[in-house]
């Protein structure tokens, strides 16, 4: 069997949209699209797969938070992850959305070069079969919305959030990385303009369960 390995934040996660600060309340299995898409590929190959769920709430691409923490910071968590889920044949990527937030400073090129970074990691490590290098997806996060109770935390987040699909599309292509753009499937809920409602997860988890297949991994 193969091993395919989601790397995310809060949305990786499965956590619902936040209804008031301090809401953690998260999807159960059956509805969060990691596990979608393991169901959806199971139904379509059979027993070809096994799911890795490695969602953080908060997590940057590379940045520690200075008010969440240290441990937010992607990189650390990635090469972890990396050495402790060995052999991974697949790593489907989707971060960048938490590096929207005003505290980091970052333009949307510099979200992009983030996880670049990581990809980069991926690339060089032995971390896939045989001690090659495990394959990768980098999906694109769906524009976030200026809404709802988390709007002072994305403060000016929206109008980068909308260049992200173009960069990541380039840095994928740059990098021989197959591209998914998660916009094409998934609208932020309006209740706090970056979570995910159930039935976006449905939609995700069988877009990328598509480009799973489409990969031939």
């Amino acid at each position: 069997m193969k091993t395919l390995m989601c790397f995310g934040d809060s949305n990786t996660h499965g956590t619902l949209p936040v209804r008031w600060l301090g809401d953690r309340r998260r999807l159960d299995r059956d509805q969060r699209w990691p596990c979608i898409m393991a169901a959806e590929l199971k139904s379509q190959l059979g027993d070809q797969w096994i799911l890795i769920e490695e969602g953080l709430p908060g997590r940057t691409i590379m940045h520690p938070d200075p008010i969440e923490g240290a441990h937010k910071n992607g990189m650390p968590g990635f090469i972890a992850a990396l050495e402790t889920h060995r052999p991974l044949d697949l790593i489907v990527l989707m971060l960048g959305t938490n590096d929207l937030k005003p505290r980091f400073a970052l333009t949307p090129l510099d979200i992009a070069l983030s996880i670049e970074k990581l990809i980069l990691l991926a690339k060089q490590s032995v971390a896939g079969p045989d001690s090659t290098a495990p394959a990768l997806m980098l999906v694109a996060p769906p524009p976030i919305i200026e809404t709802g109770t988390l709007s002072g935390v994305y403060t000016g987040g929206e109008a980068k959030s909308l260049q992200l699909a173009k960069l990541y599309a380039d840095i994928a292509k740059a990098n021989d990385c197959q591209f998914v753009n998660a916009g094409e499937a998934v609208t932020s809920s309006t209740i706090d303009g970056i979570h995910y409602e159930a039935e976006d997860h449905l939609r995700l988890g069988k877009l990328i369960a598509q480009a799973v297949i489409d990969g031939k991994y």
